[in-house]
């Protein structure tokens, strides 16, 4: 749901970054749990700053508490996310999916899914090989995706496609 970053002044407060639709429903969401469950974080205000969230946390009063926060990821039950709409996927849906062409050969695995500032972008980890693949997540990329059955459908562009090469 979201990072904390660095401790914000000196009462406590942290930044935040949020990764929901709306950043400022974080607070919506009840307690954020840490990473491995043995942290709850109950957000006691939170405002929008330049770029991130500031957020204060029950029982964190100064900066030395805040500061040990840093980089902590926050977390909630599945069951206390929204509903998605049609053509909206949860990113830990979308990670650990197959990724095959329209032809059925297999691509690799989805292993990541980022955020830039200009839309998601998968990561693809092809089998048996040490560099991945970025892949924009649109439709004229991602035509299909089927969490039944555990796999993505993608059109990759041309291989040779940009690539510089010339047959000058």
């Amino acid at each position: 749901m979201a990072q904390i970053g660095a401790a914000h002044g000196l009462c406590g407060e942290v930044k935040l970054k949020s990764f929901t639709a709306d950043p400022m429903a974080l607070s919506d969401y009840g307690a954020l749990t840490s990473e491995d469950g043995s942290a709850s974080f109950e957000i006691e205000a939170l405002r929008p700053a330049k770029g991130y969230l500031v957020a204060r946390f029950r029982g964190i009063a100064d900066r030395a508490a805040a500061e040990r926060l840093a980089n902590v990821r926050l977390f909630v039950p599945r069951e206390r996310l929204p509903p998605l709409h049609a053509d909206e996927f949860y990113h830990a849906d979308l990670i650990g999916l197959s990724a095959v062409k329209a032809d059925g050969t297999e691509i690799g695995t989805v292993v990541a899914v980022h955020d830039f500032g200009a839309g998601d972008i998968l990561e693809l980890a092809p089998r048996g090989s040490a560099t991945t693949i970025m892949l924009p997540f649109t439709a004229a990329f991602v035509p299909s995706v089927d969490l039944a059955r555990g796999r993505i459908v993608v059109a990759p562009p041309d291989e040779a496609a940009g690539s510089g090469a010339s047959d000058e």
